[in-house]
């Protein structure tokens, strides 16, 4: 299976511990011991999403880079994603780094956002200065551009 490669890249264990350790990640990661034995057409997006996520953290890295790793989701499964991530996290004591376009999920996720414009940062700060006192122009547009659905929060105050 695909969840053993990054254990023979880096020649760790022998099969038995390679396999004990894919179905340990399987696990973390919330998918069924079955999944060993399936082909990749056989899983949904958001289970492929989690075999991608168990790849990653294999080899425990201290950083992981998330680039637009639920845009393709749909919002439950979205949910599901962001929520092993942090799980993750906090378990493995992992930095994330997590690259979106989607500033609700970036803002549910981040302690610390870096907003950019053509490659480079405009402004940074922790989540809450960046979202709720932004001082770039760039930054009021892309915020004022979120949907807001719920009426309670209809009249914030980016401008």
């Amino acid at each position: 299976m695909i969840l053993e490669e990054p254990f023979i890249i880096h020649k760790l264990g022998n099969a038995t511990e390679r396999e004990n350790w894919v179905r340990e990640l399987l696990e973390k990661v919330g998918l069924p011991e079955d999944s060993i034995d399936r082909y990749p057409h056989e899983f949904s997006g958001g289970q492929r999403q989690r075999i991608g996520i168990a790849r990653a953290i294999a080899v425990k890295p201290k950083l992981l880079i998330c680039d637009e790793s639920v845009s393709a989701l749909d919002v439950s499964v979205q949910a599901q994603i962001l929520n092993l991530l942090l799980d993750l996290q906090a378990e493995m004591n992992l930095a994330i780094i997590f690259i979106s376009h989607d500033l609700s999920v970036v803002r549910h996720v981040s302690d610390n956002v870096a907003v950019m414009k053509a490659g480079k940062v405009v402004e940074y700060g922790t989540s809450d200065e960046v979202y709720k006192t932004p001082k770039h122009e760039y930054t009021k547009t892309l915020l004022a551009a979120i949907p807001i659905t719920h009426p309670k929060y209809r009249s914030r105050p980016v401008s």
